[in-house]
């Protein structure tokens, strides 16, 4: 079982079941929560990056003609908006739980300090990083990856919204596509496999962080994930 994890969760995972998949469904979040619960519990110590994609689509923006660094900063506000919903979800659950966020917005959240983000995750405590990397033209598998390297996290959950693991093509699309158990991050380049972006690729390649994608859309795949069970695949630096 790994001692501190990173979770990457896309925006779109917390629409799950609204009509249009957009904003929140209140179902997701509480169950979401539960499962995070459990975690904790383990004695685990987790960190979150959240995406934006419920919100904010970079196709959505450019389609009106908008600027890339301005559509990014408005992309970051949504990872917020979907932290402090996590915040409030685990809370609930009576999950301590702090947000930072990497553009600093007082009134609603700490900002990103990492010796301080250290000591919240020896506390027990729950951080979500919000705001991206605060930088234009930087996406959230990025943030993922540099708060990873950060805080020395043992490994990155990436939680898909529906699929398994990597696929050599889309699995959706193509029902003959083949799923990879384990790859290494020059595997991942070479073939062009949509795990992440390439700038996050090669920083986990470079930190020696490893990756496990697994489908989120299971009950219990988190806690499996944090455990080493999950049926997923996994993404490492290789020999």
């Amino acid at each position: 079982m790994y001692k501190r994890v990173l979770l990457k969760l896309s925006g779109e995972a917390l629409s799950k079941g609204n009509d249009g998949s957009f904003g929140f469904n209140p179902d997701t979040l509480k169950a979401l929560a539960k499962e995070l619960k459990e975690v904790q519990e383990l004695g685990v110590e987790l960190a979150i990056v959240v995406g934006g994609g419920n919100f904010v689509r970079g196709v959505t923006m450019s389609q009106l003609g908008m600027d890339r660094a301005q559509s990014d900063y408005i992309g970051m506000l949504g990872t917020v908006m979907n932290a402090l919903a996590i915040q409030n979800a685990l809370e609930q659950e009576g999950v301590d739980t702090r947000v930072q966020t990497a553009i600093e917005m007082q009134k609603v959240a700490e900002p990103f300090i990492l010796r301080r983000a250290l000591r919240h995750l020896e506390k027990g405590r729950v951080v979500i990083f919000g705001a991206g990397t605060g930088s234009a033209f930087f996406s959230t598998d990025t943030t993922a990856s540099l708060r990873a390297s950060e805080i020395k996290a043992d490994i990155i959950l990436v939680a898909k919204n529906g699929v398994d693991g990597v696929y050599d093509s889309d699995p959706k699309f193509n029902p003959e596509a083949k799923k990879f158990n384990s790859l290494t991050y020059m595997d991942v380049l070479n073939k062009g496999l949509k795990v992440m972006d390439s700038t996050a690729i090669t920083m986990c390649m470079d930190n020696g962080i490893d990756l496990v994608v697994f489908n989120m859309n299971e009950s219990g795949n988190i806690v499996k994930a944090v455990k080493g069970e999950v049926d997923g695949t996994i993404v490492t630096k290789g020999e």
